[in-house]
């Protein structure tokens, strides 16, 4: 089992996360970011990935160094759990629709951290609010989350919205389509004579 668990404690954030690559999607997310705690979910769930998550941070400066500091806790979870990545499929790429909004993902974990980030929000409806609490998140952090994964988990993410209007929509057809992806790209190939690579390590 491709399992691993990482503690992460900072002077801005506090984060504990386990993962399991050869879950069933199970999850148990606790970020106080309640947007955050959702994409998340949705990324566990789709990705069949087993995800716990206990984190905190200065949320009463912003969500930043929280919604950063996830993005390197994952990635260093999903690299630690991957080892030295023989027989994985190695790439990823999906389409994935979220009513009227449409965006493709495609991955590498071929050890060169690069991040393309081809995505529009809106400008007038820049935040999420969430129910009567009025708890907001700046999708702007969105793009700041996928950078430091790809960094931590030394991966080339590409990232494009091709459609959509509403927000939530964009944020949730980018996240399921990053799971879907993940899930093609770390599946073990049966195929497979070791690392997949000319050479011989990733």
């Amino acid at each position: 089992m491709r399992k691993s668990k990482i503690n992460r404690i900072t002077a801005e954030t506090d984060i504990k996360l386990s993962l399991n690559l050869d879950g069933t999607g199970r999850y148990k997310i606790l970020t106080t970011i309640p947007f955050l705690d959702h994409m998340l979910s949705l990324f566990a769930k789709h990705s069949y990935i087993d995800l716990e998550i206990k984190a905190k941070g200065d949320t009463h400066i912003d969500d930043h160094h929280l919604t950063e500091d996830l993005g390197i806790v994952l990635g260093e979870a999903i690299n630690k759990a991957l080892g030295k990545k023989t027989g994985i499929s190695r790439y990823g790429n999906f389409f994935l629709p979220m009513d009227e909004a449409l965006s493709y993902v495609a991955i590498d974990f071929g050890g060169r951290p690069y991040l393309s980030y081809d995505v529009k929000f809106s400008k007038v409806l820049r935040k999420s609010f969430c129910g009567a609490t009025n708890i907001s998140f700046d999708y702007g952090l969105i793009e700041e989350f996928f950078r430091a994964l790809a960094n931590s988990a030394k991966m080339n993410i590409h990232i494009k919205t091709h459609k959509g209007t509403n927000n939530h929509h964009i944020a949730e057809s980018i996240f399921k389509g990053f799971a879907k992806a993940v899930s093609q790209a770390v599946k073990i190939e049966k195929k497979s004579a070791g690392i997949p690579s000319t050479k011989k390590m990733l």
